[in-house]
């Protein structure tokens, strides 16, 4: 046996692409088109630089204490994260820790089959019904945890708040986690139910709705038991893991709530004028909650579209999967970009012969 039979090896999360190019129109990553609050750009003006010489707060607590503060919570119910993608890997790495299989949809974030797989999890994949919605009967099983998104991606469906209680009571001996990394656009937050049922997890980010992707800010609210138990594990797998320049720009941002609902309603604005337009030109559009749209032509095979348009350095999103091949996955840019999306539709669809 040779050393390389011991390395564990796995599939990897394939990111939507970062072309460098210059004059292109970015709408494959999900990325916020606006900047961050202003009040970022004053915290970086006024930040310390000397202080890097100094290890950052482990428990973050100034970003903690303005999470809680915001949402009406104690400290002892916010754990934060670079991301929601490292807040989501420990929540399963703590939560998901039986021989019972953690419960998802076949077609969701392409993240938690790899996470699964990394940290030798069981799991079942549930099928979406034929309209891409979460069934929500078909996770009243014995299981060792439930983990979705809602909205879901990519296909941006939203399931009320209702179905997502129904869920966690029927879970009542596992974690169940709400990952509502695009709640914020036209979604209702699971975030009640976490004094309703000490399993729910909601699982929320700043790299969407609030213009902060490049800072990596992801939080996790819990009962304070959960939230322990979640320390517990980051402490044991890296103390500081996130910066001094984060955390304190991470503060100044979720306070500034007069700029994070501007954007949010700009983008749902456009959202919605984009879907007109892509249905009149015959487009099939799932209804979205979030800030991307979900969209497939009849006449047209999804790989194709999703060429040209990189033809025309336009990016979007496109899965060689199966039941989803045929879809894009669109995101919500500026006024501006979505037009020359729109435009360069129209040029394909009326060169491609009927």
């Amino acid at each position: 046996m040779g050393f390389e039979d011991k390395i564990r090896r796995v599939v990897p999360y394939v990111p939507g692409e970062q072309p460098k190019a210059d004059n292109i129109v970015k709408l494959n990553t999900n990325e916020n088109p606006y900047p961050p609050s202003p009040s970022v750009r004053e915290t970086l003006k006024r930040f310390d630089a000397d202080s890097l010489r100094l290890y950052p707060d482990p428990a973050a607590s100034v970003l903690v204490h303005a999470i809680a503060e915001y949402y009406g919570l104690r400290d002892e119910e916010v754990f934060v994260g670079v991301g929601s993608d490292d807040v989501l890997a420990m929540c399963m790495m703590t939560f998901f820790n039986s021989e019972m299989p953690v419960l998802f949809p076949d077609i969701t974030y392409s993240f938690y089959d790899v996470w699964a797989e990394l940290f030798r999890i069981p799991y079942e994949q549930i099928p979406l019904d034929d309209a891409f919605h979460i069934v929500p009967g078909d996770y009243l099983k014995p299981n060792g945890g439930i983990i979705f998104p809602n909205p879901n991606a990519p296909t941006g469906s939203l399931l009320p708040l209702d179905t997502v209680r129904s869920i966690a009571a029927g879970s009542p001996d596992s974690v169940v986690i709400v990952d509502e990394a695009y709640v914020d656009f036209g979604g209702e937050s699971a975030l009640p139910l976490i004094r309703e049922f000490p399993n729910v997890v909601v699982v929320q980010t700043f790299s969407k709705s609030r213009s902060a992707a490049g800072l990596r800010i992801g939080y996790a609210m819990a009962d304070a038991s959960l939230i322990r138990y979640l320390n517990d594990v980051k402490y044991s797998f890296n103390s500081y893991t996130m910066n001094r320049l984060t955390i304190e720009a991470g503060a100044a941002c979720i306070r500034d709530e007069a700029y994070f609902r501007s954007c949010c309603e700009k983008i749902m604005a456009t959202r919605e004028r984009t879907t007109a337009a892509l249905r009149d030109m015959g487009f099939r559009v799932e209804d979205s909650a979030a800030n991307f749209v979900f969209a497939s032509h009849p006449g047209v095979m999804g790989r194709y579209i999703f060429e040209y348009l990189k033809t025309r350095n336009i990016y979007v999103r496109w899965w060689d999967k199966p039941r989803i091949s045929s879809y894009l996955r669109i995101t919500i840019g500026t006024d501006r970009q979505m037009d020359i999306l729109l435009d360069a539709l129209r040029d394909y669809l009326g060169a491609v012969p009927s």
